[in-house]
């Protein structure tokens, strides 16, 4: 094997085994990210029904997912205030005013994040695009030959 199908072998490995994985990661991060946010923009919503509705001063009766879609008939005495998943396992009581301020900064967070790995793939992309084309001009391939980027992915 001469030196020049070496580097080509050695450019085509990174650009599967690193590149490739890497922005799947990423975008599989920041769909995670999304889906989180989805949710408290859902509860953002609950919220705003139940303080719409005024039936915090009566008992609340509900549906519970137990998991697996499994759902119990449940009473809530104090609808009054609701327990938020924070992250990492915890849960907070707020009032129905302070988790909607939750909500609005959390989400706000995860936009940010979302937006910083959008940044991120976009960027690994650039390199896979010059990794094509170096690869393409290494091999002396016409330009025609290379399939558009957005095809590839």
């Amino acid at each position: 094997m001469d030196e020049k199908t070496s580097k080509v072998i050695q450019y085509e490995t990174f650009l599967n085994n690193t590149l490739r994985e890497d922005l799947k990661k990423i975008l599989e991060a920041r769909d995670k990210i999304h889906k989180e946010t989805s949710d408290y923009l859902q509860l953002k919503i609950v919220i705003e029904r139940l303080q719409e509705s005024q039936l915090l001063e009566d008992e609340l009766k509900t549906k519970i997912d137990l998991g697996n879609s499994f759902f119990v008939q449940a009473k809530v005495t104090d609808a009054s205030k609701i327990c938020v998943a924070i992250g990492y396992g915890f849960f907070v009581e707020f009032t129905f005013e302070e988790a909607l301020k939750f909500i609005q900064k959390k989400t706000t967070r995860l936009s940010e994040h979302a937006n910083v790995l959008t940044q991120d793939a976009s960027r690994i992309k650039a390199k896979i695009k010059l990794v094509m084309e170096g690869l393409r001009e290494m091999q002396g391939l016409p330009a025609k030959s290379v399939k558009p980027f957005r095809d590839i992915l």
